[in-house]
């Protein structure tokens, strides 16, 4: 059933909390609120409103999260309605058609970004992928599918909305097929002349990172004839690229053993040989403290960890993590050898990020240049107003 949308349902802030709304920050927290006005049930639609009574957005209400609303529109002559759900998805979708040259595998929808708040969609080839995380996204379900697979064609809607964030929105976690069906031969994406096989039913995120696209692109560039180090591989994106640009060797490490085979069949899957590919199950940390212990060193080193600060508050935790690896890795890089390290944390900004990687590298002795700062690809977009969404970050260094 679609949220209802009254004028008399309201959030009614605190005097002086709307500022961050004047900016077009789309969330509203909780510790903002005065008074709610009538009953508003989870995943209504409510008009924000100020201490004056002045309108400020709609939002789509959510009382069980400290996010209490997120703002589908600023317009207060807006209908918030299927057609509008409808008219965004075609919007974002078409937004990503130029990167049809080089991927049959794109984000289709970022959230916040595309003005869909909690709501991503991903597509793999014929398949596209679903992830509701708020209330209001949630309650839009059904509209937001239908669009997609009419702008698209898709042939299979599948959801992973498995996300422990949807507690926190009070709702529970699902996943399965909502279209069609999925094909028993599996899911297979070309990136950049490549071919993977994508696990969208128990894969990480929906099944593959879209984010590293071109990072994963610049990696093969920076490989030649260099032996390679690739860290939390998962599925072998960087792996791959960097035997297609013609590294010498590369080590694959993940302590994952099914995202290791998935990575392994899909070197095959490109007809490269095992005598430059070596694979390695293990924790990274101990890995790399066995790696530097054994005398390795490589031309070539990637890190790309998993998120270890959802939010702030994580971020000290977080910076002793992310400094440990950075340091170990350092110390396998050959002279002259680089370095792309990433954080995929949205509590550690891109400032927070290059201080905690330049400690590292004093810690390790090591005089490093700072050769390109990356970021996620173009089907990833950043509000300015919304730095949150600002969560991928990475460094090209050069180890002196």
């Amino acid at each position: 059933m679609p949220p209802r949308r009254d004028g008399a349902l309201a959030l009614i802030l605190k005097p002086g909390r709307e500022k961050s709304l004047l900016r077009r920050h789309p969330w509203v927290f909780s510790g903002a609120i005065d008074r709610v006005a009538g009953r508003p049930a989870t995943g209504d639609t409510v008009a924000i409103r100020a201490a004056s009574g002045a309108f400020l957005a709609w939002a789509a209400h959510s009382p069980q999260s400290q996010i209490r609303a997120r703002v589908w529109s600023w317009n207060e002559g807006a209908s918030i309605d299927e057609s509008l759900v409808g008219e965004r998805v075609a919007d974002a979708i078409a937004r990503r058609k130029a990167l049809a040259n080089a991927t049959d595998a794109v984000r289709l929808v970022h959230g916040e970004a595309d003005e869909l708040p909690g709501v991503v969609c991903d597509r793999y080839g014929e398949v596209a992928v679903f992830q509701f995380s708020s209330a209001g996204a949630d309650r839009w379900r059904e509209p937001i599918v239908d669009a997609v697979l009419a702008e698209t064609g898709c042939r299979t809607a599948y959801e992973r909305s498995d996300l422990d964030v949807r507690q926190l929105e009070g709702l529970s976690p699902r996943s399965g097929v909502l279209r069609g069906e999925l094909a028993a031969a599996g899911v297979e994406i070309v990136e950049h002349g490549l071919r993977y096989g994508v696990d969208v039913v128990r894969g990480q995120k929906t099944g593959f990172y879209l984010d590293q696209r071109a990072n994963r692109d610049r990696v093969r560039a920076l490989a030649a004839g260099g032996d390679v180090l690739n860290c939390f591989c998962y599925t072998g994106g960087f792996t791959l690229n960097s035997l297609a640009g013609g590294a010498r060797s590369v080590l694959s490490v993940d302590s994952a053993g099914a995202a290791l085979a998935l990575a392994r069949e899909n070197a095959c899957r490109n007809g490269f040989t095992s005598a430059r590919a070596e694979w390695l199950e293990a924790d990274v940390f101990a890995a790399l403290r066995g790696l530097r212990d054994a005398g390795r060193r490589f031309d070539l080193i990637v890190l790309d960890p998993p998120k270890f600060a959802p939010t702030a508050a994580h971020a000290p935790k977080a910076a002793r993590a992310y400094k440990d690896i950075n340091l170990l890795a350092l110390k396998l890089a050959r002279p002259g050898g680089l370095l792309v390290t990433f954080s995929c944390s949205g509590g550690v900004s891109p400032e927070l990020f290059q201080k905690i990687v330049a400690g590292a590298a004093a810690d390790a002795g090591a005089v490093t240049q700072m050769l390109e700062r990356l970021q996620a690809d173009a089907d990833h977009p950043v509000l300015l107003s919304f730095p949150e969404g600002e969560y991928l970050k990475g460094l090209v260094l050069r180890c002196r």
